[in-house]
């Protein structure tokens, strides 16, 4: 039998590549999360565990899915079932089913709060864990972010760094599971150790036991912040596309303001759980700058991400649900993706040759690229500027920072009509849309749609938009010439070029040019 691929929460319809595919879907997946469109059919943008939960072929305790892709449909309605609500839309290119997967092909994520399983291969594996290697299903690069002030003393400080240290060997610490460093926090940051010193949990432990206890204030914003700035680089250690993570203990409470830290974390795309010990008594509370610092500092204020213990004593039983919210890759909503992390703009041939239903195409096209990207004041962006001979920006990357605002934009662009030089408007795009947001944390991408033959040159300017570090995917329609199109796609030009002879051909294109963002951006960054 055919083994089944164990997906992610987050892995939808249009990340498969066969007909039919059966998949491990993790259990515990945050419901509230999951985009699913339609009912029975769902769209191929959807989450495919999500459709299976909505379905009721799988529960949240995960499971096997066999996928089947079906062809596009006009109207998916939106219905809620078993917890989820799907949502509608109202067309789209592609298709799937979900059925229940055989259970000889799959071995079941029980109770894992884990991203993956093993696919298995029929038998069931024995639990070897290859001491080296640690936790392969737990991928993390954490920095513990300790207290050294005044307020914990010496005493608890120690039991604080034992606690550290059982966290750190359940974990499950090695080359191929999760990285961890130690900063301690009091007048002044310092940091003990960096992901990149130690690969084993027993060195770890060894580094732990031996850190020093420095006293002075809990300037725990200060700490925090020069973490999240400073620690997770690839000279330190940091993996590329791994979840990075700064778990904060705090014994009272914070002598500065954690505000200003926490959203620097969340730019640097890192995720903040804050730990509390022994609440702060009346007194203490009276000096605290805010008393919702925690709720400000960790990385979303849903439950998930701040933890309570109520002494240093006995804390034993702690341990487990911290490191499996720790080992939870989906629940990190902080981390870069290349669906929250992207800039896209929009360059939109409005020449006489389009006319206006073919134009209403066009809008229905940049539609569906943009609804799959999380577009808020900290995620994605997406810009358009329509071009004949003149360029007219439609709104910019700063202009509107929800989705629903995006598209409802898109929907209202008027058609212009009138000659076409694509040249000049890549040339007032680079300068005008993507100049502002050069030094933003977002990469950043350029969709060319046009549908002829371009009156200037179109090499010069794609060239200098390339080296601005704008990736350009160009989309030709009818009798847009080939060599215009390579000429202003990014290499490898092949797969950042694409042609219909249609425009109603431009929505079957939709699926690659999302994955196409993907992969680049996964390639880009760290």
């Amino acid at each position: 039998s055919l083994a089944s691929t164990a997906i992610t929460c987050f892995t939808r319809g249009l990340d498969l590549r066969k007909g039919t595919e059966d998949v491990l879907c993790p259990a515990n997946c945050p419901l509230w999360q999951f985009y699913v469109f339609g009912d029975g059919v769902y769209a191929s943008l959807s989450s495919i565990c999500g459709a299976a939960i909505h379905r009721g072929v799988i529960t949240n305790a995960g499971g096997a899915v066999r996928v089947q892709t079906l062809p596009g449909q006009e109207n998916y309605p939106g219905v809620n079932a078993n917890g989820i609500q799907s949502q509608v839309l109202s067309r789209w290119a592609s298709s799937f089913s979900v059925t229940p997967g055989t259970k000889d092909t799959a071995l079941e994520a029980v109770g894992r709060s884990v991203s993956t399983a093993r696919p298995s291969t029929g038998k069931r594996p024995k639990k070897t864990l290859d001491k080296k290697a640690g936790n392969k299903d737990c991928k993390a690069d954490i920095a513990f972010l300790i207290d050294g002030s005044y307020n914990i003393g010496q005493r608890r400080f120690n039991l604080q760094k034992n606690f550290v240290g059982k966290v750190a060997v359940m974990l499950g610490i090695g080359t191929e599971g999760p990285h961890v460093g130690v900063i301690q926090a009091s007048e002044l940051p310092k940091i003990e150790f960096y992901l990149k010193n130690f690969t084993s949990a027993k060195e770890v432990l060894f580094a732990i036991k031996e850190l020093g206890f420095r006293g002075g204030n809990s300037n725990t914003g200060k700490a925090l912040k020069h973490t999240a700035q400073k620690f997770f680089t690839l000279e330190n250690g940091a993996r590329k596309g791994i979840p990075k993570i700064i778990v904060v203990f705090l014994d009272g409470w914070p002598s500065d303001d954690l505000e200003e830290a926490g959203i620097v974390a969340r730019e640097f795309g890192v995720n903040v759980f804050i730990v509390s010990v022994a609440k702060a008594t009346t007194e203490e509370l009276g000096m605290v700058q805010d008393i919702g610092f925690v709720d400000k500092a960790v990385c979303r204020n849903n439950g998930f991400f701040s933890y309570q213990m109520p002494t240093w004593f006995g804390t034993t039983k702690y341990v487990k649900p911290l490191v499996q919210k720790l080992c939870s890759h989906e629940q990190m909503l902080c981390s870069k993706t290349c669906y929250n992390s992207v800039n896209i703009a929009f360059l939109i041939d409005g020449s006489s040759s389009v006319g206006e239903s073919n134009f209403r195409l066009v809008l229905e096209f940049v539609s569906n690229i943009a609804k799959a990207f999380e577009i808020s004041d900290i995620g994605s962006k997406v810009a358009a500027v329509q071009f004949t001979y003149d360029q007219r920006t439609e709104f910019s990357f700063t202009d509107y920072t929800t989705k629903e605002k995006v598209l409802s934009a898109i929907r209202n662009i008027r058609y212009m009509s009138g000659g076409t030089a694509t040249g000049d408007a890549i040339s007032f795009t680079t300068r005008n849309v993507f100049g502002p947001v050069r030094d933003g944390p977002n990469k950043n991408f350029l969709i060319v749609l046009t549908d002829g033959q371009s009156y200037d040159d179109v090499r010069g300017p794609a060239a200098a938009a390339q080296k601005a570090g704008i990736t350009v995917f160009s989309v030709g329609v009818a009798w847009a010439p080939l060599d215009d199109l390579k000429d202003m796609a990014s290499e490898p030009r092949e797969s950042h070029t694409f042609f219909t002879r249609e425009f109603t051909g431009l929505e079957q294109m939709v699926p690659d040019i999302i994955r196409g963002l993907c992969k680049d951006f996964l390639e880009s960054k760290q």
